[in-house]
């Protein structure tokens, strides 16, 4: 079984908020101790980080849940409970965070860093926080927050410094393994290589990444021969190295300028800036060659070129890196949701949305009168009922605020 992943699902949820305590002062010569229930804790947040030291998405394949811990309970004499662990969950560098739908909402390219995937909910307050003139004496405390939950689709795009492009069986594996050390399966047939493999190659003067690519088939911009998943591991190379294979035999595809520019067509199908990447054309198996060459001929078995070739790529990236400048993580900074809105359901009953007025109800614990006279006075300052009587709603009417179902009654704001 494939020990590298570079697509997986991911389920993250942060961690619930710890119950307010409900708790009164109780102690010798002090017969009317005041409301003294502590705040419970946040749940604790769940953090995509890129780390250097993973190597692929395999984690996801058969565990793709991950949850961070939740906040603790708040006590009597005010004392709040612990806030929840956050969840650091290490991603190879490179990987790309989507919603389910396809959006990227951050790309993870260097190490270290990170993007809140899911957020942990917040700690209920204890009674003693719903002290007031007129409530001396509050019976009742917020439950916690959930934390949010979501599913993510993870895609990795190699972070390599030079990639190995070209047909199956053309050389790519043979060549890695010749200059690196890097293993990869090598086999005289066509698509041995299902997958990539990264090598670092150490000179004199110049460390590199070069990675050895899945075999590149014509149609694979349109995904033939699973052309995406292969070619998205190009993307991210500072320098490409075409590897013509000067003893293929296949019909017109068998000639080198014939396999570079099927090569550089599906490139530039696939992504037409990968064109604007410096390259550098180089013709493997020289030892068996059956076809005239004019550029950097290598053989992997008799080393004949890997040298010049490990030089002139040494220099190409140092070069390329020199000029790049300096990469930004991506995330989507997500805005705390302000306000509310009134809509109505296809049933007739009114829905009242947004994170401010949906927190109020899920967080009242509303077997307690005292608590569901909160929340009316809430939403009244919130100007909810207003808005609601603005809408139209009538005596009677269904309300709908996250999953809690409220009548309406009229006059009440």
């Amino acid at each position: 079984m494939s020990e590298f992943v570079d697509e997986a699902q991911v389920n993250l949820r942060g961690g619930d908020g710890g119950a307010g305590a409900m708790s009164f002062r109780r102690e010798a010569h002090v017969p009317r101790g005041g409301p003294d229930g502590g705040d419970g804790g946040k749940g604790g947040d769940v953090v995509l980080c890129a780390d250097r030291n993973v190597a692929s998405l395999l984690a996801f394949r058969d565990h793709p849940h991950r949850r961070a811990s939740s906040g603790g309970h708040g006590s009597g004499k005010r004392r709040k409970g612990a806030a929840g662990d956050d969840l650091i969950v290490a991603v190879p560098e490179g990987t790309a965070v989507r919603t389910r739908a396809g959006a990227v909402v951050a790309d993870l390219v260097s190490h270290g860093d990170s993007y809140v995937a899911a957020r942990g909910g917040r700690g209920g307050r204890g009674n003693a926080r719903f002290l007031t003139n007129t409530r001396r004496a509050p019976s009742f405390a917020e439950q916690g927050e959930y934390g949010e939950e979501e599913w993510f689709r993870l895609d990795l795009r190699l972070m390599a410094d030079a990639a190995l492009v070209g047909f199956p069986n053309s050389g790519k594996s043979t060549l890695i393994a010749a200059v690196s050390a890097a293993r990869p399966k090598i086999a005289n047939y066509p698509f041995t290589t299902l997958e990539p493999h990264l090598g670092v190659v150490r000179t004199r003067d110049h460390d590199f990444v070069l990675a050895d690519v899945p075999g590149l088939v014509e149609g694979a911009a349109e995904g033939r021969g699973l052309g995406h998943r292969f070619l998205r591991h190009v993307e991210r190379a500072r320098v490409l190295v075409l590897l013509v294979d000067l003893a293929r035999v296949d019909g017109d595809a068998e000639r080198p300028v014939e396999q570079e520019r099927v090569l550089l067509t599906e490139l530039v199908a696939y992504r037409p800036e990968l064109l604007e990447r410096p390259r550098l054309v180089v013709g493997s198996k020289a030892d068996v060659a059956l076809h005239d060459f004019d550029g950097l001929r290598v053989s992997a078995v008799t080393r004949q070129g890997l040298d010049e070739l490990v030089g002139t790529l040494g220099a190409m990236v140092a070069d390329a890196r020199a000029h790049e400048p300096e990469r930004e993580p991506f995330v989507v900074l997500r805005p705390v949701e302000e306000g509310f809105s009134v809509v109505r359901d296809d049933d007739g009953a009114w829905r009242v949305t947004g994170r401010t007025a949906e927190r109020v109800v899920a967080m009242a614990d509303l077997t307690n009168e005292e608590a569901v006279a909160y929340v009316q006075d809430r939403f009244r300052r919130m100007g909810v009922e207003r808005a609601l009587a603005r809408a139209g709603a009538r005596e009677g009417d269904t309300v709908r605020v996250g999953p809690v179902e409220l009548e309406y009654v009229e006059g009440v704001g």
